[in-house]
């Protein structure tokens, strides 16, 4: 009978990859989970994200535990003993469970002669943990994310950065978007709920539901045909600012993955949608989103900076504009983005969404609309970068969302609440 593979030492080799190479979890993942039976693999899932999430915290205790870190060939050892403490503090795994797994994830991954070190250091830290979580909690590692974040987090939001923080570190709500081409939100509602499971309607976006508990999408009334999609409320709320109309030329620009070019095709079936991403890779995605829900559109590999490269000199009626940002709205459904971000990067990207912005405008048609939006809760990418934008383009004129000293509105994580999210309406003057 063939061995199961051990879930701690994949996880370990998960993390190492994130942290040492600067590897997207989204990206690794999928290939490893491919290893693992069917049954095993939201543990670890569980066991990676988990991890990540409180990374610093694992570290400072690794730190108090061992007089030297592990470097070299034996730092996934390092990693490892990070799934182990991981799993005695958030999971309900039973400790000596948790501890014989994580101590045969040294042999799977051929360092058999540090087992005695792993379990030694696991078995330490549960004789010190009252004592080590104490001090912890004064220490500034307790919030879970880099120094810089958080200090750029208290500048922009000096009374809620400890609530964004917190919310970063929850496990997401699960939200999903009704497909009104088959149901209303309501009806839709109805059938969930005679399936046993029980959801919330979003009180502004009006295709937004909350699962009370999340579920595998197989167990949605009509998932496989469409009826309903996975998207984040706040994510859903581009489209009724974009408000697309049928017959109009409409273009979705940074796409992928497709959840909102799907959605403007469910808000006006007969718009003739052009979908443009830069990553051909994940243009894959999009053309999978389509094809589930039975749409059509035009996808094409491009880069914003470059329009005239793949816009065939066309100008659309209104045009989203996902920009390419830190994604610090969205840590908690993606917990590597903490460590893969550096503060270097922000006015990097910046100053690409503002080259976007410049490069795209001219595609807009007079009296045409435009839905800047990023899941960036930094001013910087943000309020201070559409309140530019206005300043130098004179035909640019803000719409319900703000005003020109304050455009657009920006949307903070919350537990029963959408992802952090910013939008902002502009119109070409005719």
């Amino acid at each position: 009978m063939k061995k199961s593979p051990n879930i701690r030492s994949l996880a370990a080799q998960a993390v190492e990859q994130v942290v040492e190479k600067g590897q997207s979890l989204s990206n690794i993942l999928p290939a490893l989970q491919q290893k693992v039976p069917e049954k095993d693999k939201a543990l670890l899932q569980e066991l990676s994200f988990g991890v990540l999430r409180t990374l610093s915290q694992l570290e400072w205790c690794i730190g108090k535990l061992m007089s030297r870190p592990m470097t070299g060939k034996q730092r996934t050892l390092h990693y490892l003993i990070m799934v182990g403490l991981y799993q005695m503090l958030y999971t309900r795994i039973p400790p000596h469970a948790a501890l014989a797994e994580t101590v045969e994830g040294a042999v799977v991954l051929k360092r058999p002669k540090f087992k005695g070190l792993v379990n030694g250091v696991l078995r330490e830290f549960q004789r010190q943990q009252d004592t080590l979580l104490s001090e912890f909690a004064s220490h500034d590692s307790r919030f879970l994310h880099p120094s810089w974040l958080v200090k750029r987090l208290r500048t922009a939001y000096p009374e809620q950065w400890e609530a964004i923080l917190e919310a970063n570190n929850q496990r997401p709500p699960m939200w999903l978007r009704v497909n009104r081409q088959y149901h209303s939100r309501d009806a839709w509602l109805a059938l969930l709920e005679e399936s046993g499971i029980q959801g919330t309607a979003h009180p502004d976006y009006p295709d937004a539901v909350r699962l009370e508990t999340p579920t595998s999408v197989h167990a949605l009334p009509g998932f496989e045909d469409g009826w309903v999609t996975v998207q984040d409320a706040s994510a859903q709320g581009c489209i009724p600012l974009l408000d697309p109309q049928n017959g109009e030329d409409i273009l979705d620009l940074c796409a992928a993955p497709g959840g909102k070019t799907t959605h403007i095709l469910e808000a006006a079936p007969q718009a003739n949608v052009l979908a443009v991403d830069i990553d051909e890779q994940r243009l894959s995605r999009v053309y999978d989103n389509l094809k589930r829900l039975g749409m059509k559109a035009t996808v094409k590999q491009g880069d914003g900076c470059y329009p005239q490269q793949w816009s065939d000199g066309k100008q659309f009626d209104r045009i989203l504009l996902d920009a390419p940002c830190s994604a610090t709205g969205v840590i908690r459904r993606h917990p590597d983005i903490k460590w893969l971000r550096r503060d270097r990067d922000i006015p990097e990207l910046a100053a690409l969404q503002s080259q976007i912005l410049d490069a795209i405008w001219p595609l807009l048609k007079p009296g045409g609309t435009l839905v800047y939006a990023t899941c960036s809760v930094l001013p910087e990418e943000n309020t201070q970068q559409v309140a530019a934008f206005l300043k130098r383009t004179p035909d640019a004129q803000l719409e319900l969302t703000g005003t020109p000293d304050s455009p657009g509105i920006q949307n903070l994580p919350a537990s029963t609440e959408g992802d952090g999210f910013f939008y902002a309406k502009l119109l070409k003057k005719a």
